[in-house]
């Protein structure tokens, strides 16, 4: 949204001090405003008057300088002439929010009442059941019984949480479930956390079904990469990077689990969720230990198959191809010609069973491990960076709330004329000089940076005046925001008061 100097003219006055008021230009004048005094100290900006929105816990607050201003942090998405502002550095930049509401909208999503259907209404605590298989057809090919997945609603905390059902599965041994108990301790940030697990015949048969924490939007590996519409579909192969990025982040999973003294089992591209850009985590952890315990087999043979699997799974993602371990020679061959020759040793010793441990696997991969961890930090900085363009969202709408409350009230202590008369109607003037404003041709004045550079200063309650001019033109008032914010405070006390709250 930046403009030429010219075409600033018809703003409002205030308009380019406002933009450099807000933390995006070096206004040297906004070093001398002053922080509101209300009474004889500085108290809270949030909790004047004893404001219903938010309870004080402290008997002294010290106020920043220049509160009101927006300081926005570093990367800086551009660089910008001082006459030249994006009102969109102001807000959350639109992808993260369209990906949040989008995640939002699927984790709030919830199915019809049909007559006649199969699933339950409830199954313990989680109601609300909503399939998320992508087919309808069975298939027993990782855990041996055919599996379904359902979005859930905990009564319990009101959470969404994943439902995994194995159908057809009778639990013959208590001890075997236990192991679950196990699991639950089990935290990384690359795998999916499991809750609780359950037989049930809700279904019309025997199931047991296991509850892990909810990822909406996500996808398997299976899908992102070989699905109707694979990530990389017009590149040749998958970027190297991104490989890396994949056994880094598997092998921080395997480290934790390991170490815990289990094993994952389900290392498979069916089984491995992309929740975000980069972003995996193993799922289904556990349920192989209940449904197929395997006790004739030792541990150390169950985490030695972990590195084979992974080393599989990256050869079937190197190679695009998920049947590519069936000529593995060959799939050898092709990663040696478009990958690095450390790259191909790699999923080369994994897949041939020569790492037996996951400390020598972490060893191997350690210059990517620090790589992999630079890239968080960019994506940590980038993320507050856009969290810091929210931070002061919460303070305007406090703001605006009192002025509904106030504005334009048709009756207050049998009084019909209260919001017009008094104080209230300096309050009302000040609605229209922000929202109702007009330019030289008497066209609306629609500018969300005069918008929220008057509320910034308004909430700050600086010694700024202003001019407010009645709508016949025929009265004219000068104030100040500290004025005006007294006069907000004072009214909507009167108002907390009369209903009791605060």
């Amino acid at each position: 949204m930046s403009q030429p100097l010219d075409s600033q003219q018809s703003y409002h006055s205030s308009l380019q001090h406002g933009f450099d008021n807000m933390g995006l230009g070096d206004n040297t004048a906004a070093q001398s405003i002053a922080p509101y005094e209300y009474g004889t100290g500085q108290v809270n900006p949030y909790a004047q008057g004893q404001d219903m929105f938010y309870q004080p816990t402290q008997s002294t607050y010290t106020m920043p300088l220049n509160f009101l201003n927006y300081a926005p942090l570093a990367p800086y998405p551009q660089k910008l002439l001082p006459f030249q502002k994006n009102i969109h550095s102001f807000f959350l930049s639109d992808n993260i929010r369209e990906e949040l509401q989008r995640k939002g909208e699927a984790a709030l999503q919830t199915m019809p009442n049909i007559p006649g259907s199969l699933l339950p209404t409830s199954i313990n605590e989680y109601h609300s059941l909503v399939p998320l298989d992508m087919s309808n057809q069975k298939s027993a090919q990782t855990f041996g019984y055919p599996s379904w997945v359902y979005k859930a609603f905990s009564t319990e905390d009101a959470n969404t949480y994943t439902l995994r059902r194995v159908e057809g599965f009778r639990l013959s041994n208590e001890n075997d479930i236990r192991i679950v108990q196990r699991w639950k301790k089990v935290t990384s940030a690359n795998i999916v956390t499991i809750h609780n697990a359950w037989t049930t015949t809700k279904f019309g048969d025997s199931s047991i079904v296991f509850v892990y924490d909810y990822h909406p939007l996500s996808k398997t590996l299976a899908e992102a990469h070989f699905g109707p519409t694979p990530i990389f579909a017009g590149s040749r192969h998958v970027p190297e990077n991104v490989v890396w990025s994949y056994i880094v982040q598997l092998a921080s999973a395997l480290k934790t689990i390991h170490n815990t003294g289990l094993a994952a089992r389900v290392i498979d591209l069916s089984k491995v969720l992309l929740t975000s850009k980069m972003r995996i985590r193993l799922n289904c952890c556990g349920i192989l230990d209940v449904i197929a315990s395997e006790p004739s087999r030792s541990l150390q043979e169950h985490q030695s198959d972990d590195f084979i699997k992974l080393g599989r799974m990256m050869l079937a993602i190197a190679c695009n191809s998920p049947v590519a371990a069936q000529n593995y020679p060959k799939s050898m061959e092709y990663i040696g010609k478009q990958y690095s020759t450390n790259l191909r040793d790699q999923i080369f010793l994994l897949a041939s069973g020569q790492i037996k441990t996951i400390d020598e696997l972490a060893k191997n991969i350690s210059s990517h491990t620090l790589q992999n961890f630079n890239a968080s930090l960019h994506c940590e900085d980038a993320l507050e960076s856009e969290l810091s363009r929210e931070l002061e969202n919460g303070r305007i709408v406090r703001l605006l709330c009192k002025f509904g409350f106030i504005n334009e009230r048709p009756e207050f202590d049998h009084d019909p004329r209260w919001s017009e008369t008094g104080d209230r109607y300096y309050i009302k003037l000040f609605r229209d000089y922000v929202f109702h404003s007009v330019d030289e041709n008497g066209n609306p004045v629609v500018d969300l940076a005069h918008v929220l550079t008057c509320l910034n200063k308004l909430d700050a309650g600086v010694d700024e005046k202003i001019m407010l001019v009645s709508r016949d033109s025929l009265n004219c008032f000068v104030l100040s925001y500290k004025d005006l914010k007294r006069n907000i405070e004072s009214t909507f006390m009167e108002l907390s008061k009369s209903g009791g709250r605060r």
